[in-house]
């Protein structure tokens, strides 16, 4: 995008979103309404955000929250500004450098970041199905595509270690594009594959290398990508008692009727394990939401602040699974989202 065209855009009217030029960010029109988009994850709470948003300001359309996933979310967010781009992401993993620069470049220039909460990547079965100890060995020697470089010849987690069941390995996941993958490969699959010296001696001289042996997951069905919606992965669990399931934390509080959570490390994938950052699975999630627009976007500036209100320890969001931030966390940002204090590369180096 052309400075002119930011320049543009940034001072347009609040009551409409109206392309400069004709084109700004790729396309013409205006908005009268919210648009976010990204993670499955965050999905449940920004529509809870944004059904509280609208009740208390009946005048106004309700926020449109789109369910993309995190790396979906964040590439349509970076595409630039404009009435055809999205106002924010929502996002279970930190923006990454390379993203940030696609912003850069695309003129989204001003990101806020904003640190909503904590949630864990839960491993579940269905209540009375299968149920292990795990932990981040086991779990990428049963998932990843060449454990330690080798052959995956795992077909049951007894083949794993003895001491689990003799039962098939089936796993429900996450996509490639959905910020619990990223998690899963960060804080789960790496974590288990660098328990080998090898693996984490080749971290410093072969990154990339490093990368593939130990995050890609195997392709011969004992791993089963589920596409975004987490809420399947609890269905097809819940109809399988031998399956396991990985998704956010939130749902398996709201499924707790249905499914049961499997221990990682010995500790159970809880509220309390999650905010202390005893329990192995647990990570921030992320609103990012481009400055530019919230002087243009009608309700954008005050749809941060509902966020503000509901993300507190007993705020509506833990109602419904959301962790609430460390107290020195949520306040600073509380304050990002009345200053609209912005984000630079150095931030995410």
């Amino acid at each position: 995008m052309k400075p002119i065209q930011t320049a543009c855009f940034a001072a347009i009217s609040a009551l409409a979103l109206t392309a400069c030029g004709g084109d700004a960010g790729g396309g013409g029109g205006s908005r009268d309404s919210i648009r976010a988009v990204g993670s499955s994850t965050v999905f449940p709470f920004a529509k809870m955000v944004a059904e509280s948003f609208a009740r208390s300001n009946p005048d106004m359309k309700s926020p449109l929250i789109e369910s993309t996933g995190s790396g979906g979310g964040i590439k349509l967010f970076c595409s630039g500004v404009g009435a055809d781009t999205p106002d924010m992401a929502n996002a279970s993993r930190r923006m990454k450098l390379g993203e940030f620069e696609d912003c850069q470049e695309n003129g989204v220039t001003d990101v806020i970041e904003l640190q909503v909460g904590l949630d864990g990547i839960a491993f579940a079965s269905a209540q009375g199905g299968i149920m292990m100890n795990l932990t981040p060995k086991i779990v990428y020697e049963a998932l990843a595509a060449s454990p330690y470089g080798g052959e995956q010849t795992n077909e049951t987690w007894a083949d794993v270690d003895p001491s689990l069941p003799d039962e098939p390995i089936l796993v429900y996941g996450p996509p490639s594009t959905s910020g619990t993958r990223d998690a899963l490969k960060e804080l789960v699959l790496e974590v288990g594959c660098d328990t080998n010296a090898e693996m984490k001696a080749l971290k410093e001289t072969d990154e990339d290398r490093h990368a593939q042996l130990c995050t890609e997951v195997r392709a011969d069905g004992a791993y089963v990508d589920q596409g975004e919606q987490d809420n399947l992965i609890v269905q097809k669990i819940g109809n399988n008692d031998k399956a396991v399931g990985v998704f956010g934390y939130s749902y398996l509080e709201e499924n707790a009727d249905k499914v049961q959570g499997l221990p990682m490390n010995g500790v159970e994938p809880t509220y309390e394990n999650i905010s202390s950052f005893e329990y192995p699975g647990a990570r921030p999630l992320y609103v990012y939401v481009k400055k530019a627009h919230v002087a243009a976007i009608p309700g954008l500036e005050g749809f941060l602040q509902e966020w503000v209100k509901m993300w507190k320890k007993d705020g509506p969001l833990a109602q419904i699974g959301l962790v609430a931030s460390p107290d020195d966390v949520m306040a600073a940002n509380e304050k990002a989202v009345t200053e609209l204090t912005t984000i630079s590369a150095d931030d995410l180096k």
